[in-house]
């Protein structure tokens, strides 16, 4: 029981910051049809630039003005650059946004280089919150809990409880009866799309500390994040959450417990292969759940768009 409370931590950690990722993508790409490949990138810029501000004014302030200082470069993409392409079709965005991170990732090594940042947890929150079964919980984790969870009700609110979300959430089905009505949609997407990337500017904040800030660090969630909106639902905020929580958990369980694909296969009847079967079968017997913890949230994208494409709370299909 303790060893599960831990990965249900873990994996609550993990969830939530993907959330952090997947809540402003899942409304930019609901709302614009953007297929933004650049958006894990500003989760990377949020990173560097709150290490960058660490150095001289602290953690704190990093926290405070990097995400603020990612968001007005999101809304001037958005603004000068997706703007003008968002007329020529799908394809433009996308070799647009594609361009994009590969120029962000250029720009970070060329100004910080190729080594990983020496970005660090703050000594405030550097000691054991509590432990299970002597496995030590740090208050960074609880930290970052709190944080996610924090911008989740805030969000919620803001998309359900003011005349600016109302206009937003109209805005992702009907743009144009929006528009008739005398809002200015334009305003309304460069208004989310510079919020979207500021909400991932605060996920690579509080993530470069434990999960490394480096150049690479776009591209290791780069593509989860598309997975995690869509199976949650195009446009559905609760759908990016229970989505990025059922992605922290299996990935976590997956790793923590070895289980043998042979058992798996066992239990639901199917017997083990002959030894004169073909090689590749009796490699997929043999595979354990750690092996193929990371190609489990493809899996499950999969099957929802098999039978659910519309995602688990979403109303738009994929």
């Amino acid at each position: 029981m303790e060893l599960i409370a831990v990965n249900l931590i873990d994996g609550l950690v993990t969830g939530l910051l993907l959330f952090m990722l997947s809540a402003g993508l899942t409304l930019i790409f609901s709302m614009m049809g953007v297929l933004n490949f650049a958006h894990a990138s500003f989760y990377m810029l949020g990173a560097y630039f709150a290490f960058q501000i660490s150095v001289f004014l602290g953690f704190w302030m990093g926290l405070l003005i990097a995400p603020v200082v990612v968001g007005v470069l999101g809304a001037l993409v958005e603004r000068y650059g997706l703007r003008r392409v968002h007329q020529y079709g799908h394809v433009p965005e996308l070799i647009f946004t594609f361009g994009l991170a590969l120029l962000i990732e250029e720009l970070v090594q060329f100004i910080w280089g190729k080594s990983a940042m020496p970005y660090e947890i703050p000594e405030i929150l550097q000691f054991t919150a509590f432990s299970i079964a002597g496995n030590a919980i740090p208050a960074y984790k609880i930290f970052m809990i709190f944080t996610s969870v924090t911008i989740f009700l805030v969000l919620l609110y803001i998309l359900t409880r003011t005349r600016v979300g109302l206009i937003i959430q109209a805005a992702l089905s009907y743009p144009k009866t929006v528009e008739a009505l005398g809002h200015n949609v334009p305003l309304v997407f460069m208004g989310v799309f510079g919020v979207g990337t500021a909400l991932a500017g605060v996920a690579g904040v509080i993530a470069g500390p434990v999960l490394s800030t480096f150049p690479g660090m776009a591209f290791v969630l780069g593509s989860i994040v598309f997975v995690t909106i869509v199976i949650g639902g195009l446009g559905s905020l609760g759908g990016a959450l229970v989505a990025s929580l059922i992605i922290g958990w299996l990935t976590t369980f997956s790793k923590a417990y070895n289980v043998r694909m042979e058992d798996i296969l066992n239990g639901i009847g199917f017997t083990t292969p002959d030894p004169i079967w073909d090689s590749a079968w009796r490699d997929l017997w043999t595979l354990t759940s750690p092996q193929i913890a990371d190609i489990l949230p493809y899996i499950l994208m999969v099957l929802i768009l098999v039978f659910r494409p519309y995602g688990l709370f979403g109303k738009r299909q994929a």
